[in-house]
């Protein structure tokens, strides 16, 4: 919808902005709106940036000592079957 502006359209929403509130009140409304949008933005990757870090510490497992120590076996190509291995 916002598309659709045109130079005459986006003139005459200016030329009621300059009536509504004057030419000194412009600039100041201007800064104030790039002030509120700069802060929401601060605010939504404060937020991104401690929830993505929950999420990263929470998927990092502690790992055990033994899990160290265990070796760990590769399954070649030849070794896929339909049926599991069985470990007993």
């Amino acid at each position: 919808m916002l598309g659709n502006l045109g130079f005459s359209e986006l003139a005459v929403i200016l030329v009621i902005c300059l009536v509504l509130f004057g030419a000194k009140r412009i600039p100041e409304i201007g800064s104030s709106i790039g002030k509120g949008i700069r802060e929401f933005k601060r605010g939504v990757s404060e937020i991104h940036d401690s929830t993505l870090g929950s999420v990263q510490s929470a998927n990092e497992a502690p790992t055990s000592r033994m899990a160290d120590r265990m070796p760990v076996e590769r399954m070649s190509s030849d070794d896929v079957s339909a049926e599991p291995k069985r470990l007993l």
